[in-house]
């Protein structure tokens, strides 16, 4: 059985964007990196007031790596189509 915490260095030296500031990620490409965020309907209410959403449901909001936001999806489905029309990397982080 394998000891996780014995691989945890290793894992951190792997992935060097773990430890990148907000703005060492912005500067990355802006509009060519993105990430998805989970959001609640409820934030995404507060967020976005000419749109309506579920208070109580999930959402995905895909986020450009200056900030920006680049769309919603109430589907990782739809999120995934999204991005395979787009010339962007997708940042994930674990």
């Amino acid at each position: 059985m394998m000891d996780k915490r014995n691989n945890e260095g290793v894992a951190d030296a792997a992935n060097p964007l773990r430890h990148l500031t907000r703005a060492q990620f912005a500067a990355l490409g802006g509009d060519a990196v993105a990430y998805v965020k989970p959001v609640s309907g409820l934030l995404l209410s507060t967020l976005i007031q000419d749109a309506e959403f579920d208070r109580s449901g999930l959402y995905h909001l895909v986020m450009s790596a200056d900030g920006t936001p680049l769309m919603v999806a109430d589907t990782t489905e739809a999120v995934t189509e999204w991005l395979g029309d787009q010339n962007i990397g997708v940042a994930t982080l674990h």
